[in-house]
């Protein structure tokens, strides 16, 4: 595709189709594999819509099993397949925890063999999901040693993000936000398009304060990092993780040497989440770089409600972590 015919802007959920589509097209030992993405549904969100006409023998209805969804993909890439499985919500890989956890990401441990399969997760909250269909898993994830763990928050990260997730020989857990599917449009190059696993990126420059966030959550930073600056002359440098496992702790010291402060901003719980992570690592390693006690802005320690204005309560947004700054830069 030329500079010319590019589209004007294109959807989150649009570059991870493309970059499946791409990495079919590249790859014959690439499938994709899960609950309704094959025929012409496309998928729960759409993200494999088209795919299964162009690639019919490897674009492929699963039974609605987790359990059963991983288990095929660990086999088929102990054989030299490269599967692509699609998760309908992340809440539900609570269901295949045994395959990923004990299985796939222990494969290589155990047998010096690779297991190159790309999980897919749609998470995060909309209003009325509820309990079973919002929650971020990715602490689960995480505390597993084997799994790499990318949240990828923009356009050119979904793509670039998802090709690098199948190129890979472990078994890569891709947490797509169902916010930012079809929200989130903007100009994207696939030849542009670089994200390397494991590299954290500053989205914005500043000085007072480093604000740590990853998926739809670097936006309500973003956010708040523009209305501290206008309102209070408080400059906050925004990080977008990107790669939670491994993770980015040079780009985050880094960024920590500069301003002397740590908000940590994610729509996941606090107890044992990324955000204690960072906290925790920050602490040990660059203490003495600190000026204030980090903080972390987090979702309400309850399960989801249903309700649109409960659901908005119980999610951090953009007021919340500039009062968390605010607090911090004042300390």
């Amino acid at each position: 595709m030329t500079a010319e015919t590019l589209p004007d802007t294109t959807s989150y959920v649009a570059a991870l189709r493309q970059a499946m589509g791409d990495a079919l097209a590249d790859d014959e030992s690439v499938f994709i594999y899960g609950e309704d993405v094959g025929g012409t549904f496309g998928g729960a969100f759409k993200a494999t819509k088209g795919l299964a006409e162009r690639f019919p023998e490897r674009v492929l209805n699963s039974p609605i099993s987790e359990d059963a969804i991983t288990g095929l993909a660990v086999g088929a890439a102990m054989e030299g397949a490269r599967p692509v499985i699609e998760f309908q919500f992340a809440d539900f890989a609570s269901v295949a925890f045994n395959q990923l956890v004990n299985h796939a990401a222990t494969f290589y441990w155990r047998n010096g063999r690779p297991c190159p399969i790309t999980a897919r997760f749609p998470v995060g909250g909309t209003p009325g999901g509820g309990p079973f269909h919002s929650q971020m898993p990715e602490a689960w994830l995480t505390n597993h040693p084997g799994l790499v763990v990318v949240a990828p928050a923009t356009v050119a990260d979904a793509y670039g993000m998802m090709r690098d997730a199948i190129r890979c020989n472990d078994p890569v857990m891709v947490l797509e936000h169902k916010y930012l599917y079809n929200h989130l449009k903007e100009p994207f190059n696939p030849e542009e398009a670089v994200a390397p696993l494991g590299a954290a990126v500053v989205r914005r420059p500043g000085s007072d304060c480093t604000i740590v966030s990853y998926s739809a959550m670097v936006h309500d930073a973003l956010s708040a990092a523009q209305s501290l600056q206008d309102n209070f002359a408080i400059s906050a440098e925004v990080i977008d993780l990107r790669s939670l496992r491994p993770l980015d702790l040079d780009t985050i010291l880094s960024s920590v040497s500069r301003t002397g402060r740590l908000v940590v901003a994610t729509e996941a719980w606090p107890f044992g989440s990324v955000a204690a992570e960072v906290v925790a690592a920050v602490s040990q390693m660059g203490f003495h770089l600190l000026d204030a006690p980090p903080k972390r802005v987090c979702a309400i320690d309850t399960p989801i409600p249903y309700h649109p204005r409960l659901w908005s309560a119980h999610r951090p947004d953009a007021r919340r972590i500039m009062s968390a700054v605010e607090e911090t830069v004042r300390f």
